[in-house]
């Protein structure tokens, strides 16, 4: 693997990462808004849009799930899986710095919240589940949040194999933009229980940053290893094995 190629995977999951938590931060620290300015909404569209951007600057290459799911079904190379989840979880902790830095006054002033990860003491969490709650999702259990996570990224990798599919080849040259909306839909209609990581690189990373920067709480119990890391590394290879099987074009 060139480093060319390891540094344009490290890139698209910093900007993944820098305008997916940097909605987060905006919208949850409000600095130009005021609190009734927090909306999940704005949050799903931010982090959509940012799959987007990622992936027309560089190929979107930055989920680690994907990456190995991919390669299980035989359509990407065992020798660069390692070096690509590497450059995910590096690209994920610089875009989690970025954020850092374009937010810093905030962040600081707010006490170092929550804006990196999903799960326990999440700033989204506290906004929409009333509270910081013994229960590290909420209203939700641990069993719950794992299985969104587990529906969430088969549909993401259904979207991701779907865009590459013959059948669809007339739209490939704007793959990018389906993925986005496909993670768009995700959270929209299964992001509630979880948070919606659907990628082990998009939460650990930032989360090593947060821990780094001082906030809180954020390796308590067992939540940040299970719903956003485990549970995308098991459903992304078992949605490849149910489309191709079920679903891939055989033209």
């Amino acid at each position: 693997m060139k480093l060319k190629e390891f540094l344009a995977v490290v890139f698209s999951t910093f900007i993944l990462i820098l305008l997916g938590d940097g909605v987060v931060a905006n919208v949850g620290l409000a600095p130009r808004l005021n609190g009734s300015a927090y909306n999940w909404n704005t949050i799903v569209i931010g982090w959509g849009m940012a799959v987007i951007v990622a992936g027309l600057v560089t190929g979107g290459h930055n989920n680690p799930a994907v990456t190995l799911g991919l390669a299980i079904r035989g359509s990407f190379p065992w020798s660069k899986v390692l070096p690509y989840i590497i450059a995910e979880f590096l690209g994920a902790f610089l875009g989690a710095a970025g954020v850092y830095l374009a937010y810093r006054d905030g962040l600081i002033s707010a006490g170092m919240p929550n804006v990196w990860s999903t799960g326990p003491g999440s700033v989204f969490g506290q906004a929409f589940w009333g509270g910081v709650s013994a229960d590290p999702s909420g209203s939700y259990s641990l069993t719950t949040a794992c299985v969104a996570e587990f529906l969430g990224t088969m549909v993401l990798m259904w979207g991701v194999l779907a865009t590459g599919d013959k059948l669809n080849e007339k739209v490939a040259h704007i793959a990018g933009i389906l993925v986005g909306g496909v993670v768009l839909s995700i959270g929209l209609s299964l992001g509630g229980p979880s948070g919606y990581s659907i990628n082990p690189a998009r939460d650990l990373g930032p989360r090593l940053f947060g821990l780094v920067a001082g906030t809180q709480g954020l390796f308590d119990g067992i939540y940040w290893l299970l719903p956003p890391v485990i549970i995308p590394f098991v459903s992304a290879p078992i949605a490849s094995y149910l489309y191709d099987k079920f679903m891939a074009s055989e033209a």
